[in-house]
């Protein structure tokens, strides 16, 4: 009994550690990702009002 329940904590222990190397991994990306990411830049727009001429 005790062999098939350490078999069931080993087997619990190596797909947790996976699947919170794959969530990190993750992470990782979309930081990485989002860093190189071009910066949306706003163009300087300078505005004047002009009064139409009315004939």
């Amino acid at each position: 009994m005790a062999d098939l329940l350490n078999l069931t904590m080993l087997l619990c222990a190596s797909l947790g550690s996976m699947a919170f190397g794959v969530l990190v991994a993750y992470g990782i990306f979309r930081l990485g990702f989002a860093l190189m990411r071009p910066h949306k830049s706003q163009p300087a727009v300078k505005t004047s009002t002009e009064t139409a001429n009315v004939v």
